[in-house]
């Protein structure tokens, strides 16, 4: 293995100080163009890699944001993360992301500690309430963000979408079109945002006096499998619903097969509405009424957010809710008659 160069042997290079080449290569500071091209040819030829940890450790910045997430199933998590990077390389930051899914307790610590050492700051993408890391984060008060986190309050800045009051308007909706037996599939509790969506549905129906029923609530698992089981499960009733409300569109994709598997239609028999309006949405047949999640403005909210804190030196906890909307597509439409 070759020696590796130094920033004082790019300065030599390049016949600038040590402090230009510097704030050349981490393209801060006023560097004139053609002294910032010099450096950057220099470090070219030395195969000069900046140690961010040594930087780190001399107080500087790493111009890094660590993004922590549980696995990129979710459709939702692969919008967020793209939104993120974009509005990050925009400000002039690079991302670091650590998927924790399937690693132990220990792996997970170890592996997050060193990136909040090496980054400037954190985001958790959709985290796990019962991650042991948050308890640590706050007791820290390291500049971190939590994007679409409802689980529980936490002095953590928290940025998401207005869960209940969206599943509240997607609910108002089927009650407009004459429904009366409307079901509930909730996803899995890690985050938090699926027992926000069923305080909406909930608050909804009590508000046209109509009773919670329980064989009208299914518990999913975000995907489109639990979908379509749930969906068969509540087609068998006594007295099946005329209208699903899932708790995201994968479980709705799921339900709309279901339906058409057991040889009715959406939304004439039964109609179904989503929550994220994921691409998917406007394309599949028909076409799904769902909730609009502002994912581009949670990603760029959540990174502004920790821009400032990074920056500030501010630590205290805060939640921004950004407003959702329901689309409305093919999928719904009036109840059947009885």
């Amino acid at each position: 293995m070759g020696k590796t160069s130094t920033l004082t042997e790019v300065a030599e290079e390049a016949g600038v100080s040590l402090i230009t080449a510097s704030r050349a290569l981490r393209g801060v500071g006023r560097v004139a163009k053609e002294t910032r091209e010099r450096v950057l040819a220099a470090a070219a030829k030395l195969d000069y890699t900046p140690d961010m940890i040594a930087q780190k450790m001399r107080g500087g910045n790493s111009s890094l944001i660590g993004v922590f997430v549980n696995g990129f199933r979710s459709l939702v998590m692969h919008e967020l993360l793209s939104a993120i990077n974009d509005e990050a390389r925009r400000l002039g930051f690079d991302l670091i992301v650590f998927n924790a899914d399937h690693f132990d307790d220990a792996r997970r610590a170890g592996t997050a500690e060193m990136l909040r050492k090496l980054c400037d700051g954190l985001l958790l993408i959709l985290p796990d309430a019962n991650d042991g890391l948050l308890v640590k984060l706050e007791r820290a008060h390291a500049p971190c963000v939590l994007v679409s986190f409802a689980a529980r309050p936490i002095d953590l800045p928290v940025v998401l979408g207005s869960n209940r009051l969206a599943a509240k308007s997607a609910v108002d909706h089927l009650l407009g079109f004459g429904h009366r037996r409307i079901a509930f599939i909730a996803g899995t509790s890690f985050t938090g945002q699926s027992e926000e969506r069923q305080r909406g549905y909930e608050d909804a129906l009590r508000g046209a006096g109509i009773a919670v029923d329980p064989a009208y609530v299914r518990q999913g698992d975000f995907n489109d499998a639990s979908g379509f089981e749930q969906t068969q499960a509540l087609l068998k009733l006594p007295a099946p619903p005329t209208a699903i409300f899932a708790a995201n569109d994968a479980m709705a994709f799921g339900a709309m097969d279901a339906i058409s598997s057991a040889g009715l239609k959406v939304p004439d028999d039964v109609s179904v509405v989503g929550f994220d309006d994921v691409i998917r949405a406007a394309v599949v047949h028909p076409k799904l009424t769902t909730v609009r999640q502002p994912l581009n403005e949670i990603a760029v909210r959540a990174v502004a957010e920790l821009v400032d804190a990074m920056r500030s030196g501010r630590a205290e906890g805060f939640r921004i809710e950004l407003p959702a909307r329901l689309v409305v597509r093919d999928s719904t439409g009036p109840a059947p008659a009885a």
